[in-house]
């Protein structure tokens, strides 16, 4: 396949979950502005449409939890949603917002709902945007759709349907060619492990980046990045990067601009 602008960096880099979310309220400009001014090139942040097509970057279906309001995102229109703070003080931005505030970021998007599908397609077709975008889901359907709209400029991750197949093929089961681009998983799932050394290197045999979510703890980062895994995923930005900084890896990987 070839390069995306997402994936066109040499050695791993650091990725900011849903901003510096363990600093700051998750999804929030002040959480992706400190990432930013870490010295992070990648956030990752997720988003849903409101009734009136608005998208926001949000991750859950409801305001409950981490808002000072309730209610179904996709039941109420931009007008209210804008009035809920996160943790009581944060307003809830658009996805245009973060996109158009850093023109250089990339963007790690996972469309949490099928309503923010279509508005998702809308914003990567503006310019400068879909070259520095990735975009991953846990339903297979949206990202068949992304990928009929956008055409193969659009960098995608698995669903977990060819994570299995990719996991299965690593143990020396046959697979079929993969649609994605890379493949972004955790260390376990179900109390069972999907990262090891071998699927490490089935991924990276069929040209597949490897990302790991949610990774907070330090000796997980650098037994991950001992096995050769090309991206990290963090709520605990200033500690990953200064594994990245030990090591040597930080900032000249962070700091290319997306191509």
């Amino acid at each position: 396949m070839p390069d995306r602008g997402y994936l066109a960096v040499d050695g791993p880099v650091a990725i900011a979950h849903r901003g510096s979310s363990g600093d700051h309220p998750e999804n929030t400009m002040i959480a992706f502005a400190d990432a930013v001014a870490q010295g992070y090139r990648y956030v990752e942040t997720d988003v849903h449409a409101t009734r009136d097509g608005v998208l926001v970057a949000f991750h859950d279906h409801r305001l409950d939890r981490v808002t000072d309001r309730a209610g179904a995102i996709a039941e109420l229109d931009w007008g209210e949603v804008r009035q809920a703070r996160v943790h009581g003080r944060e307003p809830i931005p658009r996805f245009e917002e973060v996109a158009e505030a850093w023109p250089d970021l990339r963007l790690n998007i996972d469309p949490k709902a099928d309503g923010a599908v279509a508005p998702l397609i809308a914003a990567l077709g503006r310019p400068g945007v879909l070259d520095r975008v990735c975009v991953g889901s846990f339903a297979s359907r949206r990202l068949r759709e992304l990928r009929r709209a956008l055409g193969p400029d659009l960098c995608t991750s698995m669903a977990p349907g060819e994570v299995a197949r990719l996991r299965l093929a690593s143990l020396g089961w046959p697979a079929r060619s993969f649609a994605a681009d890379c493949v972004q998983v955790p260390p376990r799932k179900y109390g069972l492990p999907v990262i090891d050394g071998r699927f490490v290197q089935a991924a990276h045999r069929r040209g597949l980046k490897v990302h790991v979510w949610t990774v907070n703890e330090r000796a997980a980062m650098e037994w991950l990045l001992d096995l050769g895994v090309d991206g990290i995923m963090t709520d605990r930005t200033a500690l990953l990067k200064s594994v990245f900084e030990a090591r040597g890896l930080w900032p000249a990987e962070q700091q290319g601009e997306a191509t």
